[in-house]
């Protein structure tokens, strides 16, 4: 049985206008391709993004940090309580097979550090750059668009089942 790809929308929860309407658009797109959308569960980009994918007919699975599904967004279909605060970061940056990363503060900087760590490619919509001093930056792929990102992200998911192969 073939898996479908799990692609992760991350960024604030305090987001801009634009960034909604970016994420609701990579959620539309990302569900129109069958793909299932994992995120923090939560407001601003996160709700954006459940609300685009669920308007193409999308699964939508929220990831939340605190004790109760309730803290859910009205475009959660699946809540996932972990009474884990912030550190479920990790857990969606471990669950997603690429990463489309809009906006965000210290939140999202730190689910894309997770997502390089373990392997998951991060494309990047208005996000952080990430660099050390005397090293390349990190490997975030641009889009310039929400079409552009939901269609990077897709491409460069590892197929279900684990292999990392494109």
């Amino acid at each position: 049985m073939e898996r479908r790809r799990i692609i992760a929308v991350i960024g604030g929860s305090a987001a801009t206008p634009e960034e909604e309407e970016a994420a609701e658009a990579v959620g539309r797109a990302l569900a129109a391709a069958g793909a299932v959308l994992v995120c923090g569960g939560r407001g601003g980009v996160m709700a954006a993004a459940c609300r685009g994918a669920r308007s193409a007919g999308g699964l939508t699975i929220g990831i939340l940090p605190g004790p109760t599904a309730q803290e859910a967004n009205p475009y959660v279909d699946v809540a996932i309580v972990t009474g884990m605060g912030e550190a479920r970061n990790a857990i969606i940056a471990r669950t997603a097979q690429a990463v489309v990363a809009i906006g965000g503060g210290y939140g999202t900087l730190s689910e894309i550090a997770y997502a390089l760590h373990f392997g998951a490619p991060v494309v990047g919509l208005g996000t952080w750059e990430v660099a050390r001093e005397g090293q390349l930056p990190a490997p975030i792929h641009r889009a310039a668009s929400p079409e552009e990102a939901a269609a990077l992200a897709l491409r460069l998911a590892a197929p279900a089942g684990g292999d990392s192969s494109p």
